[in-house]
């Protein structure tokens, strides 16, 4: 599904989000992130940590082992000097 709307910024810099937009994302807070060529809204969950908890289980090192490669990457560069 997608939509495009023209909305004109007002003198403070507020842009209104239209109703079905608003209806459809459930949200009352958004993140305004500058793409260099382009602005993009994100809708920010009620609580925006507890949505990133297990997203990534299971990509990448664990935390201890990049904790272990990082000490031995020190170690490593402190026997070089």
């Amino acid at each position: 599904m997608s939509s495009t709307h023209v909305m004109k910024v007002s003198s403070n810099g507020q842009v209104s989000i239209p109703a079905e937009t608003r209806a459809r994302w459930k949200a009352d807070r958004v993140v305004v992130v500058d793409l260099g060529d382009r602005v993009v809204l994100r809708p920010l969950p009620p609580e925006p940590v507890a949505e990133l908890q297990g997203k990534y289980r299971g990509r990448g090192p664990s935390s201890e082992r990049a904790r272990r490669q990082a000490q031995t990457d020190d170690a490593a560069r402190e026997r070089r000097r």
